[in-house]
């Protein structure tokens, strides 16, 4: 058993909290919201994510997880400190680390502070931060106080949607250590977690650091380019589904995040990859691909608006429009950079009013203070519409009362951003059905 503070009990740090008090660990969260303090102590889960409330529970219930906004209280006997506060990309395109090296000088000055039974903790970056920062971290505690600690680079490797079973049953985990007290402490955290050959790897803190954002760069290049590739085909008469399964029977490319559709959003790819170019910039190695990368992936975006703009002769004045889907992805309340939001502002500037509704989303979204109306029930949504646009590929869209739809719309008319429907079907069924890299040729424009 290890004593354990988390530092911000957001996304990463609440599941990294819950999951490491799982294994028998002592959790302390610490955050300097009182507000979100006391509501997680009450038992509420800030954040949406499958299985993570019920975990929090289970563990709150056990003593193993407690929540505090009293720094001296956190950092008093802990063996392990995970900074897991927000890096945000700031109006010039960089990371703003003024929460992390806060949090360095509160840490300092609780080694500093006699009543704080703190001895020789690890201080571990786990919020993705630039190559170097970690050891920025160390400069500033060293700065201000001579006690002994060591430093480390965790990088998190989480899906929204899917947080716990990454956690739990990881690919790999990367740690970043600086001396032997890291490799051992973090040893003896991970070792529940890497029982069934998942590797735990050990590295240098600045290879560490640039794991994380090579991994999402990659992923992130993946969507851009089957998005590029799709929109290619519908130029040319092809099919993207037929052209992926085509491409991805090659071993060596595989299947993973090569579905078209709206581009990433969220929190990390768009952060990250404009990140990468940021350390491009910084040291002059431009990163020309991620460049294009992210260009694309905007374009994507503009690309969609704009074949909702010509069926409509480029005038959306009197178009309503109902929209499903305002999450980033499905299982998440989170609407950072999603597509959802470019779409339905510029459709709005347009002149089209929207009716709107996401099976999690709708509070998260509802603070865009959009001009918009946010529904609790899918089919609400359609009465007066004269279209329908899927923006996130919830399960409940899969498979819905097409009858239904096809009787409340003013027209049998759909744009469908995730490929959820087969093209054939809807047409056959007399759709008029715009998706993304499929079947351009029966696609109609209005009289």
């Amino acid at each position: 058993m290890l004593n354990v503070t988390i530092v911000g009990s957001g996304y990463v740090g609440l599941v990294t909290g819950v999951c490491l008090s799982n294994t028998g660990n002592e959790v302390t969260c610490l955050d300097i919201d009182e507000s979100r303090v006391t509501s997680m102590k009450s038992g509420a889960c800030p954040i949406y994510e499958p299985g993570l409330e019920e975990l929090m529970h289970l563990n709150t219930r056990s003593g193993r997880l407690t929540f505090t906004s009293d720094r001296m209280k956190a950092y008093s006997g802990a063996d392990l400190i995970f900074i897991c506060v927000g890096t945000p990309t700031g109006a010039d395109g960089r990371a703003d680390l003024s929460a992390v090296m806060a949090v360095a000088r509160d840490i300092a000055a609780a080694l500093n502070d006699p009543s704080c039974d703190t001895n020789h903790p690890l201080v571990i970056v786990k919020s993705t931060v630039p190559v170097g920062t970690t050891l920025k971290v160390r400069d500033q505690i060293a700065s201000l106080s001579e006690a002994p600690f060591s430093v480390a680079d965790n990088p998190e490797f989480l899906k929204e949607g899917d947080a716990i079973g990454d956690f739990q049953k990881p690919d790999r985990i990367v740690c970043g250590i600086h001396d032997d007290i890291g490799r051992e402490r973090l040893e003896r955290l991970y070792e529940p977690f890497v029982r069934q050959d998942r590797p735990l790897m050990f590295m240098d803190i600045p290879s560490a650091e640039m794991v994380k954002y090579s991994s999402n760069a990659m992923l992130a290049a993946k969507i851009s380019f089957i998005n590029e590739m799709a929109r290619l085909c519908e130029h040319y008469g092809a099919d993207i589904r037929q052209v992926r399964d085509g491409m991805c029977a090659d071993h060596r490319i595989g299947r993973e995040f090569l579905y078209p559709g709206l581009g990433y959003g969220g929190s990390c790819f768009p952060k990250d990859t404009l990140a990468v170019i940021e350390m491009g910039e910084d040291s002059g190695i431009p990163c020309l691909l991620n460049q294009a990368v992210h260009e694309v992936n905007q374009a994507q975006r503009s690309w969609f608006i704009n074949r909702i703009l010509k069926h409509f002769k480029n005038d959306l004045s009197g178009v309503h429009l109902a929209i499903w889907g305002l999450a980033f992805k499905p299982n998440t309340d989170d609407v950072r950079e999603a597509p959802a939001h470019t779409i339905i502002t510029q459709l709005l500037a347009a002149g089209a009013t929207i009716t709107a509704f996401d099976p999690i989303a709708r509070e998260t979204f509802a603070a865009y203070e959009l001009d918009i109306n946010i529904v609790e029930d899918m089919y609400e949504a359609l009465p007066g519409a004269d279209a329908l646009i899927v923006c996130t590929e919830w399960p409940e869209f899969r498979t819905p009362d097409f009858n239904r739809i096809q009787s409340t719309l003013k027209a049998p008319l759909v744009f469908d951003g995730r490929n959820i429907w087969d093209h054939d079907t809807m047409t056959n069924n007399g759709w008029i059905y715009y998706s993304v890299g499929r079947s351009a040729e029966h696609e109609t424009v209005t009289t």
